[in-house]
């Protein structure tokens, strides 16, 4: 089974790498076209890309030592 690509109701798991990587490899051009929204929502999503890479490596961290 292939991986979405699309849903308006997808929901990513914070503790696949996939999923992570695929959220912080997304353009912002994605989630923004005009120009004037751009640097609002880059700021926005580069907080929250980080967010989201800490929150991977700390349920990945718990993971190991379960």
């Amino acid at each position: 089974m292939g991986e979405t690509l699309y849903s308006s109701t997808y929901q990513p798991d914070p503790r696949s790498a996939l999923d992570v990587l695929a959220f912080v490899l997304t353009p912002v051009e994605a989630f923004a076209s005009d120009p004037e929204e751009l640097e609002a929502v880059a700021e926005l999503l580069g907080a929250a890309k980080l967010e989201a890479i800490e929150r991977w490596q700390s349920l990945r961290c718990e993971a190991r030592r379960s």
